[in-house]
């Protein structure tokens, strides 16, 4: 796996993609011993130009970037090969998995409900089979991280395959004072990633008030949170870039 999650952080994810259809029959079968690994690094390849992007036009978003060539917005790889292929690649084979991987969703271990959250955010879901799952969980879920990548999961597909409804719902949990902190935060950086509108005064309130240091770091569990982070916890690199943009960027100079 680390040579696999490797390959994607070096812009070579062709091959990568390839070994998707295998990792998730790995990942299904609840007795091998390498299961939570394959499902951690699964959706590698299916994203692309993630890393250290927190913005609202860029976090959530399966395309980004100016097209820049003749293939498509994510350019080619250093191999030559189009990067948007590759992704492709690993998307169709998520969504193609999309049964198996879907009762992960109720899996007794949460580490394994993030990490299929994760991975089926990428899936194509013209159907809305998949976000219809999360909402599912979403209304069983007792942990609050594990809610929180629900929000998250169903904010991206939202985003990739746009629902009035769920964008409506993401709204409703940031305000939602009985919604535990973490889903509160999921949710606001949700909305602000499915809309145009300003961020309210209340969601400044709300979020400056919920994202203390230690809940930012705790908020790291989660795989979008933690490619997010440049040097400091994912939530509040989204924080800063999303709700206070006109602030600079922090020094990532030990010896500034």
């Amino acid at each position: 796996m680390g040579v696999l999650i490797g390959m994607c952080a070096d812009d070579s994810r062709a091959a990568a993609a390839l070994a998707v259809p295998f990792l998730i029959r790995i990942a299904a079968d609840p007795y091998h011993r390498h299961r939570a690994d394959a499902l951690g690094g699964l959706a590698a390849p299916a994203r692309a130009r993630h890393f250290g992007v927190a913005s609202r036009d860029e976090l959530l978003l399966h395309r980004s970037g100016p097209q820049h060539d003749g293939y498509d917005d994510y350019g080619v790889e250093v191999t030559g090969y189009p990067a948007g292929w590759s992704v492709a690649a690993a998307r169709a084979a998520i969504t193609n998995g999309a049964p198996v991987l879907l009762p992960l969703l109720a899996a007794s271990d949460p580490a394994i409900r993030i990490d299929a959250s994760y991975a089926l955010a990428t899936a194509t879901d013209p159907g809305h089979t998949v976000r219809s799952a999360f909402a599912t969980r979403c209304a069983k879920e007792q942990d609050p991280m594990v809610r929180a990548a629900l929000v998250l999961a169903t904010a991206e597909i939202t985003r990739a395959h746009p629902h009035q409804p769920a964008t409506g719902w993401i709204r409703e949990l940031w305000q939602d004072r009985a919604q535990a902190p973490e889903v509160r935060l999921a949710a606001a950086i949700g909305w602000l990633c499915l809309t145009d509108e300003p961020a309210p005064g209340a969601m400044h309130t709300t979020v400056e008030a919920l994202a203390t240091e230690e809940r930012a770091r705790a908020m790291d569990a989660l795989p979008w949170m933690a490619a997010a982070g440049r040097g400091e916890p994912g939530l509040l690199d989204c924080v800063r870039r999303m709700l206070h943009p006109e602030e600079p960027e922090p020094s990532d100079d030990p010896w500034a």
